[in-house]
């Protein structure tokens, strides 16, 4: 292992949630600062950095200039490479990413189960070994039939790759399909020295108990997580799902209205401050890209002051349109 950077305050412990946040610079300024824990570029036209710290996503902006995500913790972080893995680390906190060719192992269900047999592998050799937060981005991700169709067989994976690591907590997550290179599966997360809480909708029937039609292998994820101060929320992925079912098939507003809902009732379920304001950034995944302007202009009304990445994305079921994920500070 390529230790890189070092640091004597990489397992000290912190009780502060990381600060996500949404930037406007290049990528070697915001690196710049040692207390930055990862930062995210979107789309082909990112700005490149060769820190382990970056990472270009696949995902295509939606908006004239695409921000950078930044995630910034209290004290300096060391970083370094294992293979195909990147990681940087402080003050507890662990980011943690690899990109996969599925043509190396086989197709999307071997990829997605050597990615997660490769992060649970790391993981087990350092203190932080909580998962908190996981993204998944695959190609095609609606293509194929059945239990072949694309989603299904990396669900099916990355069951095989977690094992027993994640018990039965999971963390929260989010799947979404590129449109970057076809063979890309790219993983990444935030991890913790300490555990979080994971918090399931009481309007959604949980993941990993949907039933036998969405697949050999119930997805596995929880709806939000609560970082281990309380001061922070991960959230999902969140689709206009009610129960199990997909609500309001190829009406793109509703769905929208009814991932609102969704949100409103997990914020209610942790007792957090109703709501989101401008420190809860917002990802949306929009599928169509001519959607793009009516989902903001709504987002806009409905969620004023709050910032706003909007990506093209395919979401993992083929007749919804739209996804947000985010985060709500206390």
């Amino acid at each position: 292992m390529d230790s890189g950077r070092k640091n004597p305050l990489l397992t000290t412990p912190t009780r502060h949630a990381p600060r996500v946040s949404y930037r406007d610079h290049t990528a070697n300024e915001v690196l710049d600062d040692p207390t930055v824990l990862a930062v995210f570029g979107f789309g082909h036209r990112a700005t490149a950095a060769q820190d382990p710290r970056w990472l270009q996503v696949p995902l295509e902006p939606l908006q004239y200039r695409a921000p950078m995500e930044v995630w910034q913790v209290d004290v300096p972080v060391g970083s370094g490479r294992d293979g195909a893995l990147r990681w940087s680390a402080g003050g507890g906190w662990l980011f943690a990413a690899i990109d996969v060719d599925e043509r190396e192992h086989g197709g999307p269900e071997h990829a997605a189960a050597h990615a997660y047999a490769r992060l649970c592998a790391f993981l087990g050799s350092r203190s932080e070994r909580h998962v908190l937060r996981l993204w998944n981005y695959q190609a095609a991700i609606n293509q194929g039939h059945g239990d072949a169709e694309r989603y299904k067989l990396f669900c099916a994976g990355r069951a095989q790759g977690m094992g027993e690591f994640f018990a039965d907590v999971f963390p929260a997550a989010s799947a979404l399909g590129h449109h970057g290179p076809p063979h890309l599966l790219q993983v990444y997360l935030l991890a913790c020295d300490q555990a979080g809480t994971p918090v399931e909708n009481p309007r959604q029937v949980s993941a990993w108990r949907y039933p036998r039609q969405y697949g050999p292998a119930a997805p596995r994820f929880a709806r939000a997580t609560i970082l281990p101060a309380h001061d922070a929320l991960a959230i999902s992925g969140t689709a206009a799902v009610v129960g199990h079912s997909s609500a309001h098939r190829d009406d793109l507003l509703a769905q929208a209205d009814e991932i609102l809902v969704n949100l409103d009732a997990l914020l209610a379920s942790t007792h957090m401050p109703a709501g989101f304001n401008a420190r809860s950034p917002l990802k949306v995944y929009v599928r169509h890209a001519e959607d793009a302007a009516a989902v903001q202009a709504l987002l806009q009304q409905r969620l004023p002051g709050v910032p706003l990445l909007l990506l093209q994305a395919d979401v993992c079921r083929s007749e919804l349109l739209v996804e947000i994920d985010g985060w709500r500070y206390r």
